[in-house]
Protein backbone atom coordinates (compact mmCIF):
# COMPACT_ATOMS: atom_id res chain seq x y z
CA UNK A 1 0.00 0.00 0.00
CA UNK A 2 1.19 3.59 -0.48
CA UNK A 3 2.62 6.22 1.26
CA UNK A 4 1.37 9.61 0.35
CA UNK A 5 3.18 12.95 1.59
CA UNK A 6 1.39 15.80 0.60
CA UNK A 7 3.11 19.65 0.61
CA UNK A 8 0.08 21.62 1.48
CA UNK A 9 -1.53 24.01 -1.45
CA UNK A 10 0.12 27.63 -1.74
CA UNK A 11 -0.93 29.86 1.75
CA UNK A 12 -0.48 33.88 1.69
CA UNK A 13 2.71 33.31 3.13
CA UNK A 14 4.23 31.20 0.59
CA UNK A 15 2.54 33.84 -1.92
CA UNK A 16 3.47 37.54 -0.31
CA UNK A 17 5.78 36.56 2.65
CA UNK A 18 8.46 39.68 2.01
CA UNK A 19 5.54 42.11 1.75
CA UNK A 20 2.92 40.67 4.59
CA UNK A 21 5.02 38.55 7.14
CA UNK A 22 7.90 38.95 7.34
CA UNK A 23 8.00 42.97 7.37
CA UNK A 24 11.52 44.28 8.59
CA UNK A 25 11.54 44.86 11.82
CA UNK A 26 8.81 42.80 12.52
CA UNK A 27 5.65 44.03 13.82
CA UNK A 28 4.85 41.09 16.51
CA UNK A 29 6.55 39.37 19.21
CA UNK A 30 7.69 35.63 18.44
CA UNK A 31 4.84 34.01 20.56
CA UNK A 32 2.47 36.08 18.69
CA UNK A 33 4.61 35.17 14.90
CA UNK A 34 3.85 31.69 15.79
CA UNK A 35 -0.10 31.75 16.39
CA UNK A 36 -0.76 33.97 13.42
CA UNK A 37 1.62 30.98 11.49
CA UNK A 38 -0.41 28.03 12.87
CA UNK A 39 -3.86 29.66 13.23
CA UNK A 40 -4.60 32.16 10.43
CA UNK A 41 -2.31 31.19 7.88
CA UNK A 42 -4.66 29.85 4.72
CA UNK A 43 -4.81 29.06 1.33
CA UNK A 44 -4.30 31.80 -2.00
CA UNK A 45 -6.93 31.43 -4.91
CA UNK A 46 -3.86 29.40 -6.34
CA UNK A 47 -3.72 27.29 -3.27
CA UNK A 48 -7.24 26.85 -3.40
CA UNK A 49 -7.23 25.69 -7.15
CA UNK A 50 -4.71 23.11 -6.31
CA UNK A 51 -6.51 22.04 -3.28
CA UNK A 52 -9.19 21.14 -6.22
CA UNK A 53 -6.63 19.71 -8.14
CA UNK A 54 -5.61 17.08 -5.52
CA UNK A 55 -9.32 16.31 -5.03
CA UNK A 56 -9.34 15.50 -9.13
CA UNK A 57 -6.56 13.10 -8.59
CA UNK A 58 -6.00 12.12 -5.07
CA UNK A 59 -9.11 9.39 -4.48
CA UNK A 60 -7.10 7.46 -7.47
CA UNK A 61 -3.81 7.03 -5.82
CA UNK A 62 -5.15 6.50 -2.12
CA UNK A 63 -7.78 3.91 -2.95
CA UNK A 64 -10.51 2.78 -0.59
CA UNK A 65 -10.27 3.64 3.32
CA UNK A 66 -7.08 5.38 3.09
CA UNK A 67 -5.56 6.72 6.79
CA UNK A 68 -5.24 10.62 6.20
CA UNK A 69 -3.18 12.95 8.39
CA UNK A 70 -3.05 16.59 8.77
CA UNK A 71 -0.41 18.64 10.62
CA UNK A 72 -2.58 21.22 13.43
CA UNK A 73 -1.77 24.03 10.79
CA UNK A 74 -4.75 25.33 9.09
CA UNK A 75 -3.26 25.82 5.80
CA UNK A 76 -2.42 21.94 6.01
CA UNK A 77 -6.07 21.25 7.36
CA UNK A 78 -7.57 23.62 4.58
CA UNK A 79 -5.56 21.60 2.33
CA UNK A 80 -6.29 18.41 3.28
CA UNK A 81 -10.66 19.43 3.71
CA UNK A 82 -10.65 20.34 0.19
CA UNK A 83 -8.69 17.73 -1.53
CA UNK A 84 -10.71 14.87 0.13
CA UNK A 85 -14.06 15.85 1.32
CA UNK A 86 -15.82 12.46 1.14
CA UNK A 87 -13.97 10.72 4.04
CA UNK A 88 -15.77 9.41 7.53
CA UNK A 89 -15.90 11.55 9.99
CA UNK A 90 -13.40 10.33 12.05
CA UNK A 91 -10.99 11.83 9.23
CA UNK A 92 -8.84 13.30 8.98
CA UNK A 93 -6.88 13.47 12.24
CA UNK A 94 -4.97 16.38 12.82
CA UNK A 95 -1.23 15.47 14.73
CA UNK A 96 1.78 17.78 15.20
CA UNK A 97 3.50 14.69 14.41
CA UNK A 98 3.47 16.57 11.03
CA UNK A 99 4.04 20.36 12.54
CA UNK A 100 5.71 22.65 10.50
CA UNK A 101 9.38 23.12 12.08
CA UNK A 102 8.72 25.37 15.16
CA UNK A 103 10.74 28.67 14.85
CA UNK A 104 10.25 30.20 18.61
CA UNK A 105 11.10 33.56 18.91
CA UNK A 106 12.55 33.66 15.40
CA UNK A 107 9.29 33.34 13.90
CA UNK A 108 9.03 35.44 11.33
CA UNK A 109 11.94 37.40 11.73
CA UNK A 110 13.91 38.41 8.40
CA UNK A 111 17.67 36.62 8.32
CA UNK A 112 19.05 40.28 9.14
CA UNK A 113 16.88 40.53 12.31
CA UNK A 114 17.87 37.17 13.14
CA UNK A 115 21.42 37.22 13.24
CA UNK A 116 21.19 40.75 14.87
CA UNK A 117 19.05 39.30 17.67
CA UNK A 118 20.96 35.82 17.95
CA UNK A 119 24.59 36.50 16.83
CA UNK A 120 25.90 33.41 18.05
CA UNK A 121 23.54 31.10 15.95
CA UNK A 122 23.64 33.19 13.33
CA UNK A 123 26.85 30.63 11.81
CA UNK A 124 24.86 27.18 12.74
CA UNK A 125 21.77 29.06 10.74
CA UNK A 126 24.05 30.34 7.70
CA UNK A 127 25.75 26.83 7.22
CA UNK A 128 24.49 24.00 9.37
CA UNK A 129 20.82 24.76 9.20
CA UNK A 130 19.57 21.53 9.86
CA UNK A 131 21.53 21.43 13.56
CA UNK A 132 20.66 25.10 14.05
CA UNK A 133 17.81 25.21 16.84
CA UNK A 134 15.00 28.37 16.73
CA UNK A 135 15.48 30.42 19.79
CA UNK A 136 12.97 30.69 22.35
CA UNK A 137 11.52 27.29 22.85
CA UNK A 138 11.81 26.50 19.13
CA UNK A 139 13.10 23.03 17.40
CA UNK A 140 15.99 21.88 15.66
CA UNK A 141 14.85 19.82 11.90
CA UNK A 142 17.97 17.55 13.11
CA UNK A 143 16.40 16.37 16.74
CA UNK A 144 13.51 17.88 17.13
CA UNK A 145 11.52 17.60 13.59
CA UNK A 146 13.15 14.43 12.80
CA UNK A 147 12.31 12.68 15.88
CA UNK A 148 8.48 13.73 15.48
CA UNK A 149 9.03 12.62 11.94
CA UNK A 150 9.92 9.21 12.99
CA UNK A 151 7.35 9.02 15.43
CA UNK A 152 4.84 9.53 12.39
CA UNK A 153 6.66 6.80 9.95
CA UNK A 154 5.87 4.47 12.81
CA UNK A 155 2.38 5.18 12.61
CA UNK A 156 2.16 5.27 8.74
CA UNK A 157 3.97 1.31 8.76
CA UNK A 158 1.13 0.14 11.05
CA UNK A 159 -1.39 1.01 9.15
CA UNK A 160 0.29 0.34 6.06
CA UNK A 161 0.83 -3.29 7.58
CA UNK A 162 -2.93 -3.30 8.00
CA UNK A 163 -3.70 -2.72 4.20
CA UNK A 164 -4.40 1.14 4.30
CA UNK A 165 -3.11 3.48 2.18
CA UNK A 166 -1.23 6.45 4.21
CA UNK A 167 -2.18 9.89 3.42
CA UNK A 168 0.06 12.80 5.12
CA UNK A 169 -0.86 16.61 4.59
CA UNK A 170 2.40 18.17 6.33
CA UNK A 171 4.60 21.19 5.51
CA UNK A 172 8.30 21.51 2.93
CA UNK A 173 10.51 21.31 6.31
CA UNK A 174 8.49 18.24 7.91
CA UNK A 175 8.67 17.17 4.43
CA UNK A 176 12.14 17.07 4.47
CA UNK A 177 12.61 15.31 7.59
CA UNK A 178 9.79 12.60 6.58
CA UNK A 179 12.44 11.98 2.96
CA UNK A 180 15.59 11.42 4.94
CA UNK A 181 13.70 8.74 6.77
CA UNK A 182 11.89 6.95 4.34
CA UNK A 183 14.52 7.36 1.82
CA UNK A 184 17.79 6.31 3.71
CA UNK A 185 19.37 9.79 3.04
CA UNK A 186 21.04 12.40 5.29
CA UNK A 187 19.58 16.03 5.70
CA UNK A 188 22.56 17.95 4.40
CA UNK A 189 21.63 15.41 1.09
CA UNK A 190 17.79 16.27 0.86
CA UNK A 191 18.69 19.83 1.85
CA UNK A 192 20.91 20.26 -1.07
CA UNK A 193 18.13 19.43 -3.76
CA UNK A 194 16.49 21.44 -1.48
CA UNK A 195 18.33 25.00 -2.74
CA UNK A 196 17.88 23.95 -6.16
CA UNK A 197 14.32 23.45 -5.62
CA UNK A 198 12.13 23.32 -3.14
CA UNK A 199 9.14 20.60 -3.06
CA UNK A 200 5.97 22.34 -5.01
CA UNK A 201 2.85 23.18 -3.07
CA UNK A 202 0.19 20.84 -3.16
CA UNK A 203 3.25 18.04 -4.68
CA UNK A 204 2.54 14.66 -4.22
CA UNK A 205 5.81 12.30 -2.58
CA UNK A 206 4.71 8.76 -3.47
CA UNK A 207 6.10 5.69 -1.95
CA UNK A 208 5.22 2.20 -1.10
CA UNK A 209 6.49 -0.01 1.49
CA UNK A 210 8.13 -3.40 0.08
CA UNK A 211 9.58 -6.06 2.56
CA UNK A 212 9.94 -3.61 5.33
CA UNK A 213 11.54 -1.15 3.26
CA UNK A 214 10.11 2.28 1.83
CA UNK A 215 10.94 2.69 -1.78
CA UNK A 216 9.94 5.99 -3.86
CA UNK A 217 7.80 5.57 -6.67
CA UNK A 218 7.34 9.10 -7.98
CA UNK A 219 6.30 12.61 -7.59
CA UNK A 220 2.93 14.35 -8.79
CA UNK A 221 3.06 17.91 -9.05
CA UNK A 222 -0.03 20.21 -9.56
CA UNK A 223 -0.32 21.95 -13.06
CA UNK A 224 -0.62 25.77 -11.68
Amino acid sequence: MPLLVIRHAESVENADKYNGFYQDPRPYNGPAAHAISRTVVGLTPRGFRQAQWLAGVLPDLAGPEPRVYTSTYRRAIDTATIALPGLPDEWPRQTALLDEQHYGDATYMTKRELYESYPELAEDRRLRKHIWTAPGGGESLAEDVLARAAEFVALARADLQESHTVVAFTHQTAAVALRSLVEGRTLPEILAEERKGKMPNAAILRYELRDGRFARTGITTPPM
